[in-house]
């Protein structure tokens, strides 16, 4: 019978301790590359994390501003729509209740336009956001 071909014969006590050595070296490099994975996917996860954070803000803080502005916008019509009731002005009234059905049927979100635009700007560490 030949020798094996292949790795050194398991019944070969001498190579024993060079099996066991590779065995180690193949551990620590498989550990290296898994550890440098991961720190790679936590770091990617981190940005991320950052950057849905980020735009949550930005989000939050546009619908504040947007929801702020309709309703103070809201508050100032029907306040003249009172006013124009008691004065019995039939053209003011049908002229503000335009305007409230006008904003009411506009969605804050129709002024976002292209989200992947949005995404962009996101992405542009250079983008200056006004509100």
């Amino acid at each position: 019978m030949g020798t094996p071909s292949g790795p050194t014969s398991s019944l070969d006590p001498f190579a024993a301790p060079g099996q066991i050595v590779d065995a180690a070296r193949e551990f620590g490099k498989i550990y290296q590359t898994e550890h440098t994975t991961r720190a790679r996917i936590n770091a990617y996860v981190d940005t991320e994390v950052t950057r849905i954070k980020t735009a949550e803000a930005v989000l939050t803080r546009y619908f504040e501003k947007v929801f702020e502005e309709r309703r103070v916008n809201f508050q100032e019509l029907f306040s003249r729509l009172d006013t124009a009731l008691e004065q019995r002005d039939g053209a003011a009234i049908t002229n503000i209740v335009c305007g409230i059905v006008d904003i009411a049927r506009s969605s804050p979100l129709a002024d976002l336009g292209d989200l992947s635009q949005i995404r962009a700007a996101l992405d542009d560490p250079d983008q200056v956001w006004e509100l």
